[in-house]
């Protein structure tokens, strides 16, 4: 029997607003959890079986993106779509700028990379069939 059911990543965000505003409006995520209500720092955003925590630290604590600190590691993220061309398709026509646009990479994976506010790049695919 299965125990594991899904992982969320948890991503260190410059403005929490800006990257919920992104994850929302850009992907078509729903908010899950944002708060403190007083003075939200951090939030759970998602899609489909897919969460996403954002956090926002503290002024002087940036993002560091995985392709900031070696070329070798060029996403922070693998989201499993069972479908990615029309995954692709649907972000193409709301207007989501691609990193890279879909395509068969070089670890035999189908998809796509955006790149989110902050500048974590997400791939979004499937192994190839």
């Amino acid at each position: 029997m299965t125990n594991l059911t899904y992982v969320s990543p948890c991503l260190i965000v410059t403005g929490l607003k800006t990257s919920v505003s992104f994850y929302v409006d850009k992907l078509g995520f729903e908010i899950r959890y944002i708060g403190p209500d007083d003075d939200p720092y951090f939030a759970i955003v998602g899609r489909d079986n897919i969460s996403i925590m954002l956090k926002a630290v503290a002024a002087d604590v940036k993002p560091i993106p995985n392709h900031t600190r070696h070329h070798w590691a060029p996403s922070d993220a693998y989201i499993s779509a069972t479908e990615p061309d029309k995954l692709f398709e649907e972000y193409r026509s709301n207007g989501v700028a691609f990193r890279k646009p879909i395509h068969d990479n070089s670890d035999n994976l189908r998809g796509f990379e955006i790149e989110d506010a902050d500048g974590y790049v997400l791939f979004f695919g499937r192994p190839n069939s």
